[in-house]
């Protein structure tokens, strides 16, 4: 019975200690659907804005960094509409002269920071 006690308490504790991991801590934060979410509900005003490289001309490091994956066109279009669906986000970008539709991927920090890539 004791053991038993033990194990409720030492996995009651493992589970308050993991209550309060962000969600820019998730190991989905930058697939398609994870990133989708994160943009339709980013309030905060921490993110950057790069221009990639052009992915098809590997020799070219001149024009943005190598960090940042090519995704599909159905991906592209899912980051846009997300973007379009937070309006204050959308309107932030504006703001700092972006647009949406040259945005091409976009990851999350652990952070919670955002980094946007264009074209």
């Amino acid at each position: 019975m004791n053991r038993v006690v033990t194990l409720t308490i030492a996995a009651a504790l493992s589970s308050l200690a993991f209550a309060g991991v962000s969600r820019a801590e998730s190991l989905g934060m930058n697939t398609a659907q994870g990133i989708e979410q994160t943009l339709r509900t980013f309030q905060g005003n921490d993110f950057n804005v790069e221009q990639v490289h052009n992915w098809r001309n590997l020799d070219d490091e001149s024009t943005g960094p190598r960090s940042a994956p090519e995704r599909s066109g159905q991906a592209v279009r899912g980051i846009q509409a997300s973007i379009d669906a937070n309006r204050s986000l959308a309107h932030r970008l504006n703001n700092e002269g972006v647009d949406v539709r040259n945005i091409v991927n976009a990851e999350q920090a652990a952070d919670g920071s955002l980094t946007f890539y264009v074209r």
